[in-house]
C-alpha cells in the first residue's frame, strides 16, 4: 500500500501541472474591420503581417500622442507623431500651428523637414508609396521602407523629426507600467520592439478616414449642392474648364487624388534632390510631387510640396494664369501653353465654393481619433 501511494502521489503531480499549463496566448486581439465608405474602392493597403486589431489600435493611439516615443522625457527633447500632425488640422501642420510658423515643421534639432506636409488621412487606400516623392513604397528592393510602419521608426531617427535612436524610445515605452501590458494585447508579447511600435500606429492611422463631407452627402442623395458649387464641380470635371479631374479624380475617385506623381508647372528650375525623379530615376519625373488628397483644404494649408500657397484662393489663381513651361510639366497638363485654364473671377469663385464641399468637420473633432488618456 504505501508503495501504491508513493507511485500515485507523483502522478496526481504531474496530471496537475499539465493541466495547469497554458494551451496558448492568454489574449487574442479581437480583429478590426474597416468599414470602406460609399464609392470609396475597395482594395486596401494592410500589411498581411500586420492585420487590424481593436488592440492594436489602441497601442498606436496612444503611442501617436506619447512624447515619450521619442525616447526621452525632457520637455525640450519630446517629440510625438502629434506634434506636428494635429487633428484639428487633418492631420497635418496647419498655418496657425501655435509652434511652426508658416506651417513648416522642424525637429528637435530645429532643422526643418525637407518638404511641408501632406494630409494623413484615408491613406490606408495609398498603394504607390507614401511622402510627396513616394519613397516608402511597397515595392522598394532596396532601402527597405515599404510602408506606413517604416515610416515610425524614420521619424524617431530622422535629424528634422526625433533625432532619437530606436533603442531609446522602445527602452523607455518599455519601462512605463502599462505600456507592457498593452503590447502583450496586441501583439502577444510584452517586450516593447521597435517593429511593433510601428506596427500599432500603423494600425491607427489607418483608421484616419474622411468620408463625411457635403460632397459625400450629395453622392449618397442625402442633400443638394448650391447652383455655384455644382458650377464649380463642372469646372473642376471638364478639361475645358479647371481641367482638375486628371489628377484628383471626381465622383468615380472620391479619394479625390490618383496618388500619382506629376509635374504641374511650378518651376522651370529644378534642384531639389527629393522630387519623384529621385526614387524613380525616370527624368520625366523631374520636378514630379504626389497629388495630395482635395479633402478637407480648408484644414491643410499651406499647398505644395514646399508650402509656396498659402490660400486656396492662390492655388486657384496659380492653376488659371500662373504655370510655368518646362519639357518636364506632365501631358496631362493641358493649359500649359496658354500659362494655366484661365478661368474667370466668377468661375474660381464657383470652384471654391465646390472645393469647400470636400470639408469633413466631424473628422477633425472625432473623439476616436483625439488624444487618449496615456499610461
Amino acid at each position: 500500500m504505501k508503495k501504491f501511494i508513493l507511485y500515485i502521489v507523483p502522478l496526481l503531480a504531474l496530471v496537475s501541472c499539465k493541466k495547469t499549463e497554458p494551451s496558448g496566448p492568454s489574449f487574442q486581439p479581437t480583429p478590426y474591420t474597416i468599414e470602406i465608405p460609399f464609392r470609396f474602392p475597395t482594395q486596401l493597403n494592410i500589411p498581411a503581417d500586420n492585420p487590424m486589431t481593436v488592440e492594436g489600435i489602441d497601442l498606436g493611439r496612444k503611442l501617436f500622442y506619447d512624447g515619450r516615443i521619442s525616447g526621452s522625457t525632457h520637455p525640450d527633447s519630446m517629440m510625438t507623431c502629434a506634434t506636428c500632425h494635429l487633428q484639428s488640422r487633418s492631420f497635418e501642420c496647419g498655418m496657425d500651428h501655435p509652434k511652426f510658423t508658416g506651417g513648416h515643421p522642424f525637429g528637435v534639432t530645429g532643422i526643418p523637414t525637407p518638404h511641408f506636409m501632406m494630409p494623413m488621412i484615408n491613406l490606408v487606400w495609398t498603394h504607390t508609396g507614401y511622402l510627396w516623392n513616394g519613397r516608402v513604397y511597397p515595392d522598394n528592393p532596396a532601402s527597405g521602407i515599404r510602408q506606413l510602419e517604416d515610416l515610425v521608426w524614420m521619424a524617431i531617427v530622422a535629424p528634422h523629426e526625433m533625432n532619437s535612436d530606436t533603442n531609446k524610445a522602445k527602452a523607455l515605452i518599455q519601462s512605463i507600467p502599462g505600456y507592457p501590458e498593452l503590447f502583450e494585447k496586441a501583439f502577444g508579447s510584452s517586450t516593447v520592439t521597435a517593429k511593433n511600435m510601428g506596427r500599432a500606429i500603423a494600425q491607427f492611422v489607418r483608421t484616419l478616414i474622411s468620408a463625411d463631407s457635403k460632397f459625400d452627402h450629395y453622392l449618397r442623395g442625402q442633400v443638394q449642392l448650391t447652383p455655384e458649387e455644382l458650377h464649380g464641380y463642372v469646372l473642376f470635371m471638364t478639361e475645358e474648364g479647371g481641367d482638375c479631374f486628371h489628377c484628383h479624380g471626381g465622383e468615380g475617385n472620391p479619394l479625390f487624388t490618383t496618388n500619382l506623381f506629376y509635374n504641374n508647372g511650378k518651376d522651370s528650375v529644378f534642384t531639389d534632390p527629393r522630387d519623384r525623379y529621385q526614387v524613380s530615376g525616370d527624368p520625366s519625373d523631374i520636378g514630379a510631387y504626389k497629388a495630395p488628397t482635395l479633402r478637407n483644404l480648408i484644414f491643410t494649408a499651406p499647398y505644395m510640396h514646399d508650402g509656396r500657397f498659402k490660400t486656396i484662393d492662390e492655388v486657384l489663381d496659380f492653376y488659371s494664369s500662373g504655370l510655368v513651361w518646362s519639357s518636364y510639366v506632365n501631358p496631362l497638363m493641358h493649359h500649359i501653353s496658354t500659362g494655366g485654364n484661365q478661368l474667370t473671377a466668377d468661375e474660381r469663385a464657383s470652384m471654391k465654393a465646390f472645393l469647400l464641399t470636400l470639408t469633413d468637420s466631424a473628422f477633425v473633432i472625432n473623439p476616436a481619433f483625439a488624444m487618449p488618456d496615456l499610461p
